[in-house]
């Protein structure tokens, strides 16, 4: 039923409030197999929200990926031939090379330089906490404060592999004030996951003034606590075809001593920096170029 849309690409459509505001714009399925945001996105237009201010559009990225998903291989449909959340660099964007993802960001390209305030909705492979994801700099750190949902705020610079949408462009500029954050609302196939991606679209709604308290009462269920913000100081590539975890992690282990050995990638050791080491997001696809995992520390 979102096939058309009205944002000038498939899928994509813009609610004009008629007022002045902010243009805001709420993410979902960059990758295929990522359920949560599209139900979240999908329950916001079955309740005919409508921004009371600005602009606000809702869309589905990787539809294409989306189609192919199978139960029988839930994995599968992440992608159709590469990362879409990997190449949101100007470099590949203006580059010769085609893939379904970079016609489909090429496509997107023109709506996301004019977002103000951008919310990607992902899920992960483990099931652990939920993350807010909110890049390196003071501006989006600030959003996550502000939001203050979901309570673990992870502080980070991307993957080796290429750029995240949420660090395209503007959004990832220091002097600019244009926003996005990420939120990685649980695991793929939890049924919470659905919730944490409406309510952490109804706290960015609310905290931009596009809706009232009332639209977002209802669906506010899970307590809003103090936040943990995580900076990642290292993301750990694998640089062979012989790489393995010391222990089957799944994300949020925190390592007290430093030098604790979590992997080996062919003939080396990878260790912890530090003490207190918090795993983030170890997958669970080993891929050679390609993140294995981030490391962290408690910041405040």
């Amino acid at each position: 039923p979102y096939r058309n849309g009205n944002a000038g690409v498939p899928y994509y459509t813009t609610l004009n409030s008629g007022r002045a505001g902010p243009h805001v714009l709420i993410n979902a399925a960059v990758h295929g197999n990522e359920l949560c945001g599209v139900i979240a996105i999908d329950a916001l237009f079955r309740a005919n929200v409508r921004p009371l201010r600005g602009r606000l559009t809702l869309g589905f990225a990787n539809i294409d990926a989306y189609n192919r998903f199978d139960p029988a291989d839930p994995s599968a449909s992440r992608f159709v031939d590469e990362d879409l959340n990997r190449v949101w660099d100007e470099a590949s964007l203006d580059g010769p090379r085609r893939s379904c993802e970079l016609d489909r960001a090429r496509a997107l390209r023109p709506l996301m330089d004019t977002v103000d305030v951008l919310l990607d909705l992902h899920s992960m492979q483990h099931r652990t906490p939920p993350l807010l994801l909110c890049g390196p700099l003071p501006k989006g750190q600030a959003l996550a404060r502000a939001i203050g949902f979901p309570a673990l705020v992870v502080s980070d610079a991307g993957h080796t592999a290429g750029r995240r949408l949420r660090d395209y462009g503007a959004f990832g500029d220091p002097s600019s004030p244009r926003n996005a954050l990420l939120v990685e609302c649980g695991q793929h196939w939890e049924q919470a996951s659905p919730g944490i991606a409406l309510e952490s679209a109804l706290h960015f709604l609310l905290h931009s003034d596009l809706i009232g308290e009332d639209v977002a009462r209802p669906h506010l269920v899970t307590p809003v606590a103090p936040q943990e913000f995580i900076e990642v100081t290292d993301a750990i590539t694998v640089r062979s075809e012989d790489f393995a975890f010391a222990q089957p992690f799944i994300g949020m282990e925190r390592l007290p001593t430093a030098g604790t050995v979590i992997a080996r990638d062919g003939g080396r050791e990878i260790v912890t920096p530090y003490n207190d080491c918090i795993l983030i997001m170890p997958t669970r696809r080993v891929v050679k170029g390609q993140t294995a995992v981030r490391l962290g520390r408690i910041v405040g």
